[in-house]
């Protein structure tokens, strides 16, 4: 079986707030485990490793310019 973390653990590998992720959960931004109703949220790695994957975007390069001065239009 998988290793399951709690809320806290969860946050502290991912670098968040428990509030980032208790509203990425209710958002279903990220995926949980829980035995009963109301009862303690776990975290699955594969769904931590899937939220890490969704947040994170490509850099786009930035075009170069001649100046710093934007161009006047004439």
């Amino acid at each position: 079986m998988e290793k399951l973390y709690t809320r806290k653990e969860a946050a502290v590998l991912l670098g968040i707030s428990l509030a980032t992720l208790d509203t990425a959960r209710t958002t279903g931004a990220i995926s949980f485990v829980q035995y009963v109703p109301n009862g303690c949220v776990y975290f699955t790695s594969e769904a931590l490793q899937e939220y890490v994957a969704k947040c994170t975007h490509r850099a786009v390069p930035i075009e170069k310019q001649v100046t710093y001065r934007k161009q006047r239009l004439r």
